[in-house]
């Protein structure tokens, strides 16, 4: 179960008749205290190879054929608890109970997304107090290792 505003959010359809492209989180591991912030998106699209039927179905035009669609799916946005390898094993091991997940932010779009995640891990200064979050990066540039 995900939090937003003190709303229980367990479906696409609790965020109302216009969904967000997805979200930014804070995961609290309750016994530590520990938190992590990250982003999800709720769909997810991938290049999907046409079969046979579907190649023939493809009309005649100049240049070369389609080979590939864009299927979008819905993500796995309800199981997810973050990317931290730390939280993953924890959750492997069953302690999902171990955990809240808030979500702060709905974002419209992909690269606000990526925005409003980096804006959320700074604020908080995600890397300079290791003891008190899982991230350990931030956009794969900026290091909590830097700081010590």
């Amino acid at each position: 179960m995900w939090l937003y505003n003190g709303k229980e959010i367990n479906n696409l359809e609790d965020f109302g008749e216009n969904p967000p492209f997805g979200f930014i989180y804070i995961v609290t591991h309750i016994p530590t205290g520990k938190k992590y912030i990250g982003k999800k998106q709720l769909y997810h699209s991938s290049k999907v190879k046409l079969g046979k039927k579907e190649l023939l179905a493809v009309p005649k035009i100049q240049g070369r054929p389609q080979k590939f669609k864009q299927v979008v799916k819905e993500s796995d946005w309800q199981k997810y608890y973050g990317s931290n390898e730390t939280i993953k094993q924890l959750i492997k091991e069953g302690k999902q109970e171990e955990f809240t997940r808030e979500i702060i932010q709905l974002v419209y779009n992909k690269k606000m997304l990526s925005y409003f995640e980096t804006k959320f891990q700074f604020i908080n200064e995600v890397l300079e107090h290791p003891n008190e979050w899982f991230n350990d990066h931030i956009e794969g540039k900026y290091f909590s290792i830097d700081f010590l």
